[in-house]
């Protein structure tokens, strides 16, 4: 019950004697930027602070950067405290999305997660302009020198440029000497490593022109961290950076032969590439195929996607492979990656290649020195944005002057050419580092450069204050260096993207590596520029499509996802039967123990495993040494190297579902992600318990098979069930069946071969191997008669591993596969078998010495059809190599 108030209480006067308690409420709202403020770490000596704004050089002050400021304030005090919770969504998010980097220095653990921290990096609308204006010039700059050195060559005779550092530069191919690519525009993408000084200034570190990764990176950050923070983003007017990648995609356009009917791919080294995930997350942005070199292929001087239904024209190859591996006729002959004759085809103005082969001479850090006077020559102007002073030690009184010097410096490879030559700080290497680096260069000084070191200023991350979870954290400084993206838009002009992919330390101390490379350890953080005007609306989203454009509507399917597609039917499938090989051969042994199994039984599981690589071809028959054969077995069963084993297949499965990603679903992907490696972990549980000699691993390897059993069939129901019945599902299932029909018509001819059908156990044998016990238990009960035998297994159109289902399953889905050359398909498919036809009477009456000849003869006949099939579709839909070259679109 609430007492009432006195009239001392109403009127708001309170007696002298009663103490005033101070409110727990505070009067105002804590001010998001206070606290930030408050929990802001000092910046290192010699950096530039991005929070507060300020160089170096400036006292110390609480207050914050003007950007920063209106970031928090739009955030508030609730957003500052729910900051532990949106770094959580964020790494979940990279997890969902799939964002991965693979880093070659680890072979252990090359796949990682995209580092990604939750604060951007903000850049205001005036110092961005200066950014744009002075990377646009640059980028003008480099197109025009490439046209000179391919070209007149006036750089190199006028003494401007050194030829021995650019002739004598691994990338300088002079088969592209004399080459005009189309519009003469040689890069439509360049990227530029910038630095923010300890003055404020920004300073260009070097630049990627072969093919600059990060576009995709950059969209995933974008789409990320933009979503974590609503309504700063739309108070701080953050330019959009759609415009610029419709830019890139008119450029290309505007420069192709097919103009606006063109067809654009990315080529892609593949699914190891350190950036495999930005390339296909690009690819999805922009609408365009994904292709490796093995897609493509030159005919008459034009390049042509091989796709299910013959040749596709392409116009415009979006590259992501370096210059030496694109061309193994004119470049790298050992190269898998290119495409022979794509030279020529360039050369003869047939495709557009982005960026044109040629442009990695243009990354030397030894070449940074000569950019002004050649901008003078070239451009008659001065360059806008300053790069780290370098001095290049191929000049001898360069190197002989430095040299005392070394530790001053940063050393960087002049011809770079992956990731052992990052450059690195001559000062923090140990003294005897630094002399063995001293005498490296001393035996080949024209090989390094020697570059001033620029302290890249520090942003602020968030980190959480030890355990703590809420908003009580930290904002430490760290170094942070940006690429920047001018697009070419095929008229001449460049546009600068209004963004970035920022890479930022992961440590306060990142002498390591001076700039900030991710495969050294680096994070990323997406970049706001702000904007003065109106935010670009621009989207990418396609037209609506009309019912015209659907007619006919089809999806591509390349030869190399039609491959990988058809190889994951064959090593699901594959799978399945090696598993269960296994596992009732395990079983026969233990039973032949106990119980005594039949040598029949025991010769033809030997011949089957032998077939299927259960077992090598050294290790004794059963007869010999039951034992050895089966520990050889059991040890196989987790061998991915030497055999053709269970986690052999289920690799192999794994392998053909990551060159998929695109077309599985995600829980499609993670049960094969899964399945193999959960038999890796129960298998290697089960052989480190029996090395200690504390069990005998047969039991527990059985039931390691049993689980895996489980799992390949939900990925058996997730092809079935959850993948659109297209060409590319249909080739899946021709090779599921191709392997299926080839495996149990094997297996039957093995079993009749040894007279299993005459004993209880070869009896049941046949049955597990067709996984059909129950079926004819519920059908014949006990009968153990050759006729029902074969009914089953060979003639049951409604067994799904009957011979005469699998047959006519695979004719059918191949017919429907092939309907766009119906003379190649229609011969082929009348030599497959129809075991339907085959007369029961026949086939299972044998001759008087017990044999059945007949149904001998049709089961291999059978299984060496199913893999003639197999060879035909590798030939004539993934090769194209048949004896008329079909082009469907020009």
């Amino acid at each position: 019950m609430i007492p009432p108030m006195s009239d001392a209480f109403r009127s708001g006067a309170l007696p002298d004697a009663l103490p005033r308690q101070p409110s727990l409420l505070p009067d105002e709202p804590p001010d998001a930027a206070g606290l930030a403020a408050a929990a802001a770490m000092p910046a290192s000596e010699g950096h530039f602070d991005e929070l507060h704004g300020r160089p170096a050089s400036a006292p110390a002050s609480p207050q914050l950067a003007p950007a920063w400021a209106g970031f928090w304030h739009a955030t508030g005090a609730a957003g500052w405290q729910e900051l532990a919770a949106r770094a959580q969504r964020v790494q979940r998010r990279v997890q969902e999305d799939g964002a991965t980097y693979n880093v070659y220095a680890d072979p252990d653990n090359p796949t990682r997660a995209w580092p990604l921290e939750l604060l951007p990096v903000l850049v205001g609308a005036g110092e961005w302009a200066r950014i744009e204006a002075g990377v646009a010039q640059r980028a003008r700059l480099l197109n025009a020198s490439l046209a000179d050195v391919y070209g007149d060559r006036h750089l190199l005779n006028e003494g401007l440029l050194p030829p021995s550092l650019v002739l004598g530069h691994p990338q300088c191919l002079r088969a592209m000497h004399g080459v005009a690519p189309p519009g003469g525009v040689h890069l439509h993408i360049a990227a530029f490593d910038l630095a923010r000084g300890p003055d404020g200034g920004w300073w260009v570190l070097g630049q990627r022109t072969q093919a600059p990764s990060g576009l995709g990176y950059l969209l995933e950050n974008r789409l990320i961290v933009a979503q974590q923070f609503p309504e700063a983003f739309r108070a701080l007017n953050v330019q959009r950076v759609a415009a610029a990648f419709q830019t890139l995609l008119q450029g290309l356009l505007r420069l192709s032969p097919a103009g606006e009917r063109s067809r654009v791919v990315l080529l892609t080294p593949g699914p190891h590439n350190e950036t495999y995930f930005e390339q296909v997350f690009l690819a999805r942005y922009l609408g365009l195929t994904l292709v490796e070199g093995g897609d493509l292929t030159v005919r008459d001087n034009r390049l042509y996607l091989k796709t299910l239904h013959g040749l596709e024209r392409v116009h415009v190859l979006l590259r992501r492979v370096d210059d030496e591996y694109l061309d193994p006729l004119e470049l790298r002959a050992d190269s898998s990656l290119g495409v022979p004759g794509l030279l020529q085809a360039l050369r003869a103005g047939e495709v557009v290649v982005a960026n044109a082969p040629g442009a990695g001479w243009l990354e030397s850090p030894g070449l940074a020195a000569f950019w002004p006077a050649v901008a003078e020559r070239l451009l008659g102007e001065e360059l806008l944005l300053p790069a780290a002073t370098s001095w290049w030690c191929g000049e001898e009184a360069v190197w002989d002057r430095l040299a005392p010097e070394l530790a001053s410096y940063v050393v960087a490879p002049t011809f770079p050419t992956g990731v052992a030559d990052a450059a690195q700080v001559a000062g923090a290497l140990a003294p005897a580092a630094r002399l063995a680096l001293r005498g490296r260069i001393d035996a080949d000084p024209a090989a390094y450069t020697l570059q001033a070191r620029v302290r890249p200023s520090e942003t602020p991350v968030w980190r959480p204050r030890g355990d703590a979870a809420g908003g009580d954290g930290l904002l430490e400084p760290r170094a942070v260096v940006l690429r920047v993206f001018a697009l070419a838009d095929g008229a001449g002009g460049w546009r600068v993207l209004p963004g970035g992919l920022a890479r930022v330390a992961q440590r306060r101390d990142a002498q390591h590596d001076p700039w900030l490379s991710m495969q050294r350890g680096s994070a990323s953080a997406d970049t706001w520029v702000q904007t003065d005007g109106e935010v670009d609306t621009t989207s990418l989203l396609p037209r609506p499509l009309t019912a015209a454009d659907l007619q006919g509507w089809h999806r591509t399917v390349t030869s190399r996802s039609a491959e990988n597609l058809f190889w994951l039917g064959r090593y699901t499938e594959r799978a399945e039967n090696s598993v269960r090989l296994a596992r009732l051969t395990l079983e026969a042994l233990t039973g032949s123990s106990a119980h005594g199994a039949s040598t029949p039984v025991l010769r033809a599981l030997d011949a089957l495993a032998r077939r299927h690589g259960l077992v090598g071809a050294g290790v004794p028959a059963p007869e010999q040494g039951l034992r050895v054969f089966e520990r050889a077995l059991v040890h196989a069963l987790g061998d991915a190297d030497g055999s053709p084993s269970v986690a052999f297949n289920l690799r192999a499965l794994r392998g053909c579902a990551q060159a998929l990603r695109e077309r599985l679903s995600q829980e499609h992907w993670k049960l094969i992600h899964e399945v193999g490696d959960h038999f890796q972990q129960h298998y290697a549980q089960i052989m480190q318990t029996a090395a200690a000699g504390r069990i005998e691993p047969l039991a527990d390897a059985l039931g390691v098979l049993g689980r895996v059993t489980t799992h390949l069939a939900a990925i058996t129901g997730a092809q079935t069930d959850r993948m659109t019945r297209d060409d590319g599902w249909r080739l899946l299932s021709v090779g599921r069946q191709i392997e299926r029909l080839d495996f149990l018509a094997h297996a039957l001819a093995t079993g009749f071969e040894h007279g299993l059908p005459q004993r209880d156990d070869g009896f049941a044998l046949l049955l597990g191997l067709f996984d059909s016990t129950i079926t004819y238990r519920a059908q014949f009960q006990a009968r153990r008669e050759v006729p029902p035998l074969l009914h089953l297994l060979v003639f049951d159109t409604d067994n799904p591993r009957a011979l005469a289902w699998v047959a006519r399953t695979l004719h059918d889905r191949f017919l429907k596969l092939a309907r766009h050359e119906p003379l190649w398909a229609h011969e082929l498919a009348a030599q497959l078998p129809r075991p339907e036809r085959w007369p029961l009477d026949v086939v299972a009456t044998p001759n008087a010495q017990g044999e059945h000849p007949a149904l001998l003869a049709a089961l291999h006949d059978a299984s060496a059809q199913a893999l003639a099939l197999s060879d035909a579709i590798g030939r004539q839909l993934f090769s194209h190599v048949g004896a008329v070259d079909r082009a469907v679109w020009q």
